[in-house]
């Protein structure tokens, strides 16, 4: 499948603007990458993804055929990841940017691109920078502190949803951990906000669903009943979190040492807990 559609692009691509006496897979590539960033810069991003995300597909379908000969199959490739990283960033989706360059490094890690993917994934990740602030409108339970109150503490984030199965799943862990290093210095904020519906997607007005987060809350997350819940977008944007549940991980001088989007093991959070204690 990703062959055929590899070549429906390639015909696509060489039969139109400047490249169409171009011979090589290479060409389209890199015609389509110039074309992403076009459409980036235009903050078109829904033409500007398609572009990138062709490709992507094209890169990877030549490089699956065989051996490269031809290393501008491979140059376009890395071109083609930070262009579809970038996009993701512009669109709000950070985390899932810095997820996606971590799976591209993995697997080109020992190839020329390998440099490249990782200043891509430097310049995207949060790991290393402050932490963004905190919205401390809108919150239930107790008051939430901004990010300059929190100096001093190792500051653990967990975004979650209302109807997100797997952060209920991973519940229990993040209080077993909290529990344990609480006394070590450990906070806990755990930010979520509003989607328009409650349970089976059934729309409902801001104030219903408020009404749903707290039920949420004290029917399968107990702990957080002590802990500040900031409610809003703001905070979802500012940490460019569009997969839940998200965990971040700030130390005690304000500054982001672990920015994970998905599902950790209780070795892995811990680990990365008693790091900065």
């Amino acid at each position: 499948m990703r062959c055929a559609r590899a070549a429906l692009v390639v015909l696509a691509v060489l039969a139109s603007g400047p490249v169409a006496a171009a011979q090589e897979p290479a060409d389209a590539i890199e015609r389509l990458v110039s074309l992403a960033r076009a459409a980036m810069g235009a903050k078109e991003l829904v033409k500007a993804n398609q572009h990138s995300e062709d490709a992507y597909e094209l890169a990877v379908a030549a490089l699956e055929r065989g051996p490269v000969k031809d290393e501008r199959i491979r140059t376009a490739l890395g071109a083609a990841i930070d262009t579809r990283a970038s996009i993701m960033v512009q669109e709000g989706a950070r985390a899932e940017a810095v997820r996606f360059l971590r799976l591209e490094l993995e697997a080109n890690h020992d190839t020329p691109i390998g440099p490249q993917l990782q200043a891509a994934l430097d310049r995207v990740n949060l790991e290393g920078r402050p932490a963004p602030r905190i919205e401390t409108g809108l919150h239930v339970g107790p008051r939430v502190p901004r990010i300059d109150q929190l100096k001093g503490k190792v500051v653990l984030l967990f975004f979650w949803a209302h109807w997100c199965g797997q952060c209920r799943a991973d519940g229990p862990m993040v209080d077993r951990v909290l529990r344990k290093y609480r006394g070590q210095g450990l906070t806990l904020v755990a930010p979520t906000q509003r989607y328009g519906y409650v349970d089976s997607g059934r729309p409902a007005p801001p104030a219903r669903e408020l009404r749903h987060i707290v039920d949420v809350r004290d029917a399968h997350y107990g702990f957080l009943r002590g802990e500040p819940v900031p409610i809003g977008e703001r905070n979802y944007k500012e940490y460019g979190v569009t997969t839940i549940p998200m965990y971040v991980l700030v130390d005690r001088d304000g500054i982001v040492r672990l920015y994970r989007a998905g599902r950790m093991t209780e070795d892995e959070l811990d680990a990365a807990i008693r790091k900065l204690l």
